[in-house]
């Protein structure tokens, strides 16, 4: 009776340890054990879309749910759409995602986007993997599989995403897109592809708030990061940007379209070999506004048109010459320096209704070509600009 008694206690305390005192591992739920191979020849999506299914349906209580993507294999996946709503969700890529190569293998992908996640807070993207959007069959001129080039990686309706680590390849078109989320941070990134590639931006955010946004490398042929209508409170820092065409804001306001963005920082970036540095672009027609935006400590490395505002932005357009306009205003270009390839170094082109609050301190922007003197030009545009090189006329000094 006496050790019974013993026992019992002890039985009842270790059961009481195991239950409280160590904690499980989270739960993760590897795209291997669903049946993925990993070998690159065959299609692994309905593996992927079973693993998010359970992923995504965890209850959390034991801990993020993962699913995982084990690193030294390929998995070839036509489009999945990776959709919530879910508790919380993590995703780790330590391996490589391929996209299809063949058009065939392009068949659904209706959201216009290779790998989309719609509706899913508190995602986390993370690995040392690559995600290769095989865009050379598209760049080429290909249609069919989809009803235009897609984007390769997509985010739609999320709330607290994190995005980290990754390297992104060869887009068919742009390679992150951001629409309608809050609260974000991606970083660590580095996304490439070749400097005649199509449209292949870096990220491109719309209707999105409160991101932070650090620590990337951009080699692409389109703008690195485009910040399109209805965003706001949007940090960019230390991103390394070349090939390609700058960071954008914009282009806002097509198609008569009311758009507005705000409250935009892009510090300590550095442009090597890009078409434009920093920029805002706006569509005649359009209205709203581009406003309360800082670019601070800029480096130029033999960029082509290092500073613009253009509010006559019309790819391949005759002028437009309506009156109302995006209205731009409470712009700063502090501590930027470095080269440019062409003569113009600074363009202000703002229409009829006008630029204001347009302040530039600190620049200095030189020829990349020894010997050569650059020039800016601005029309209505009022602002001040000190310690500025070349002098900008319309802004008082």
């Amino acid at each position: 009776g006496f050790v019974a008694a013993i026992y019992l206690v002890l039985f009842a305390a270790s059961s009481t340890f195991s239950s409280h005192g160590i904690v499980a591992a989270s739960p993760t739920y590897n795209v291997v054990n669903y049946g993925a191979t990993g070998s690159g020849d065959d299609d692994d999506a309905q593996a992927f879309v079973k693993a998010w299914e359970d992923t995504c349906g965890d209850s959390g209580e034991k801990g993020t749910p993962t699913l995982a993507v084990p690193g030294g294999k390929k998995f070839r996946l036509s489009p999945v759409a990776f959709k919530g709503p879910c508790k919380s969700s993590s995703i780790n890529i330590d391996g490589t995602l391929v996209a299809p190569s063949s058009l065939s293998g392009w068949k659904g992908c209706s959201s216009g986007r290779w790998l989309n996640f719609q509706d899913v807070a508190n995602l986390k993207v993370k690995g040392s993997g690559q995600v290769d959007g095989q865009g050379s069959l598209w760049w080429d001129g290909a249609k069919g599989g989809c009803e235009k080039r897609p984007t390769a990686l997509g985010f739609l309706n999320c709330i607290n995403l994190v995005l980290s680590g990754l390297h992104h390849v060869n887009s068919p078109r742009n390679h992150i897109s951001i629409i309608n989320c809050d609260n974000g941070i991606i970083s660590n990134l580095h996304i490439t592809a070749p400097e005649s590639s199509p449209n292949t931006d870096g990220i491109d955010i719309s209707r999105s708030n409160n991101l932070d946004i650090h620590d990337l490398d951009i080699q692409t042929g389109d703008d690195c990061i485009a910040i399109n209508g209805g965003s706001s409170n949007i940090s960019i820092t230390r991103v390394s940007c070349g090939p390609g065409h700058g960071i954008s804001i914009g282009s806002l306001g097509k198609n008569g379209a009311y758009e507005t963005v705000e409250q935009v920082q892009v510090r300590d970036c550095t442009f090597s070999g890009t078409t434009n540095g920093v920029r805002i672009k706006t569509w005649q027609g359009g209205s709203g506004y581009a406003k309360n935006i800082i670019f601070d400590q800029i480096k130029l490395d033999a960029v082509s048109n290092p500073i613009i505002i253009d509010q006559f932005y019309n790819p391949g357009g005759a002028q437009l010459n309506e009156a109302s306009s995006v209205v731009v205003s409470d712009v700063s270009f502090t501590s930027i320096r470095g080269t440019s390839a062409s003569d113009q170094a600074i363009t202000l082109s703002c229409s009829s209704v006008g630029c204001s609050d347009i302040t530039f301190d600190n620049v200095d922007i030189t020829s990349s070509k020894p010997g050569d003197t650059v020039t800016a030009s601005c029309e209505n545009c009022h602002g001040s600009a000190t310690l500025t090189t070349p002098p900008v006329p319309c802004l008082n000094h």
